[in-house]
């Protein structure tokens, strides 16, 4: 592979939920449908911000089904497939496979803390059990390890290891990949909003993004400009978005975004505990950040 085989923006979906806490599937089947028309390069079902954690296995199935279903192959879907067991991650990854996804993301196990060599076998022990490509999630501020460059490289030589999300929000580390991967292009994806365009500017290939379950055309539009060499404008675009991105993450994630959700009409604001409803604070704070982007009336 000499190039990205995942670029531009690509949606972390939220997983909308009635009122009661069960799923609201024909919310989620219209707004896959409306990602896709608004631009979107691909569709992330079941990560952190699908609230994969509180999901029973059943449920994160039927997510993960149906979105292979209602995108019908006209996005990839890079099924989230992460748990701190390796034989869970290893159950969902062969899932994933087997109801079409293009990929599964991986995030690093939680909590347990591994060393390094246990982050080593436990991706290693995914990608071996299905032959659609892993990608890596590094997120330390969630699941408190990192995944060091050296690792990384490490993975990297495994074939069916193809990229990662970065969400250290590190903007020395995809120079630093870079320069560490030598056997084969390596796919690397912000999942920070924040730092879309600076990611693209140290060699990133695209964003896996929570704005864009709210703004997909816009965020799809600052990856287009700077891939067509409009870097002022797409800069411009995302210091428009600015706000909107801090918005997202003024309170744990995904309430943020599941109340922007809903002030769009897309899906109501419901979230599983242990994450509630956002304050009132957040509440004004997310309508002026949607009200300045343009994005509410």
């Amino acid at each position: 592979m000499t190039e990205a085989m995942f670029t531009g923006a690509i949606t972390a979906l939220i997983t909308p939920m009635n009122r009661d806490g069960s799923l609201d599937l024909p919310a989620f089947d219209r707004l896959v449908e409306w990602q896709i028309a608004e631009g979107i390069s691909g569709l992330v079902p079941v990560g952190t911000t699908g609230e994969s954690p509180t999901l029973s296995h059943e449920e994160h199935h039927t997510i993960v089904e149906r979105t292979v279903h209602a995108s019908a192959g006209r996005v990839p879907v890079i099924a989230g497939a992460g748990s701190n067991s390796t034989a869970e991650a290893v159950d969902l990854a062969k899932h994933a496979e087997s109801a079409g996804a293009s990929a599964v993301l991986v995030v690093s196990p939680y909590y347990n803390k591994p060393t390094q060599e246990g982050l080593y076998r436990h991706f290693t022990a995914v990608a071996d059990s299905i032959s659609i490509p892993v990608v890596l999630y590094n997120i330390p501020g969630r699941s408190v390890v990192d995944i060091s460059v050296e690792t990384t490289a490490r993975l990297a030589a495994h074939g069916n290891i193809v990229g990662v999300k970065d969400a250290t929000a590190n903007l020395l580390r995809p120079l630093q990949v870079r320069r560490a991967v030598t056997n084969k292009y390596f796919n690397q994806l912000s999942g920070e909003d924040g730092t879309a365009v600076s990611f693209l500017a140290a060699g990133g290939d695209g964003c896996i993004s929570v704005s864009s379950n709210i703004a997909p055309a816009f965020c799809s539009k600052v990856q287009r400009l700077w891939r067509e060499g409009q870097v002022k404008e797409a800069m411009s675009l995302q210091d428009r978005l600015l706000p909107v991105h801090d918005a997202m993450f003024c309170e744990t994630s995904p309430g943020p975004v599941k109340y922007a959700a809903s002030l769009l009409g897309l899906a109501g604001e419901t979230c599983r505990l242990p994450i509630v409803p956002v304050s009132d604070e957040t509440r004004a704070t997310v309508r002026a950040a949607l009200t300045e982007a343009g994005l509410l009336g």
